[in-house]
């Protein structure tokens, strides 16, 4: 298997199992209704771990553009190779989104409530407030990145780096994901917006394109930051890239809390 089909795949899995638990517990009708924010924080962790343990060995599993450009920015990862990692992430993505659509064909018309539809798909901030939600995103991938790296560092046992990822994603979400729904993934976000909006999905309503640069733009910011700061910090070796990261993280924490205050 070649990197853009383990990507595309590795990234089908991770939406088709991510946004089915949130179908499973925000849709009318279905056996999980109502289960509640730990099974969806329980079924992303796992969601990624399986995705991990699928296309791990073949493409290094980044299954997020915010991961590939991450690992760009600190010469991990080879820039000429980021934009077919970036187009088979937003593809799977893409199919990953169609075929939870498919799974839940009779409950969509079954749910009247337009934003729990477009919640199966992408994310939205439980308190509206651009910097703060872009930095809410910024904080998550950072996170994500930093615990990335530490288990990449770390010594485990044969195959189980992906469990220990998906607990990774499961502390996030717990811990960081009440505020708006920690996308910490572009494709994982944007991917499944755009697929709101090309589906016939009964009822749905906007797919709040004012909302969707954040969980894009936030992550990749994040994400790098995470990256060249792990390699600042712990590795000694500081470039260019850490202290522009640096500037622009500071400066946007700044607007958000110069706004929250006024």
């Amino acid at each position: 298997m070649d990197n853009f089909l383990a990507e595309l795949i590795g990234t089908m899995l991770l939406v088709l199992l991510g946004d089915g638990v949130v179908g499973g517990v925000v849709l009318k009708g279905t056996k999980s209704e109502n289960a509640g924010w730990i099974v969806v924080t329980l079924g992303w962790g796992l969601a990624v771990a399986l995705s991990v343990y699928a296309v791990g060995s073949y493409s290094g599993a980044h299954i997020n553009p915010a991961v590939t450009l991450a690992l760009a920015c600190t010469g991990d990862f080879a820039w000429a190779n980021v934009p077919s990692y970036i187009l088979a992430q937003m593809l799977g993505g893409l199919i990953g989104a169609t075929l939870v659509w498919i799974h839940y064909l009779p409950h969509w018309g079954q749910t009247g409530d337009q934003a729990s539809k477009l919640g199966v798909f992408c994310t939205a901030p439980a308190i509206r407030s651009t910097w703060s939600n872009l930095v809410s995103e910024m904080i998550g991938t950072f996170v994500l990145i930093l615990g990335l790296l530490f288990i990449g560092a770390g010594k485990f046992s044969d195959g189980l780096n992906p469990i220990i990822i998906g607990g990774l994603i499961i502390a996030i979400g717990v811990s960081l994901g009440g505020t708006t729904g920690y996308a910490i993934n572009p494709a994982r976000d944007l991917a499944p917006r755009i697929a709101h909006f090309i589906l016939p999905i009964k009822g749905k309503g906007s797919s709040d394109w004012g909302y969707s640069w954040i969980p894009v733009v936030g992550p990749i910011l994040g994400g790098c930051y995470g990256a060249c700061f792990y390699q600042a910090v712990f590795q000694g070796n500081t470039s260019t890239y850490f202290w522009i990261c640096t500037a622009v993280v500071i400066g946007i924490i700044a607007m958000a809390v110069v706004k929250e205050n006024k």
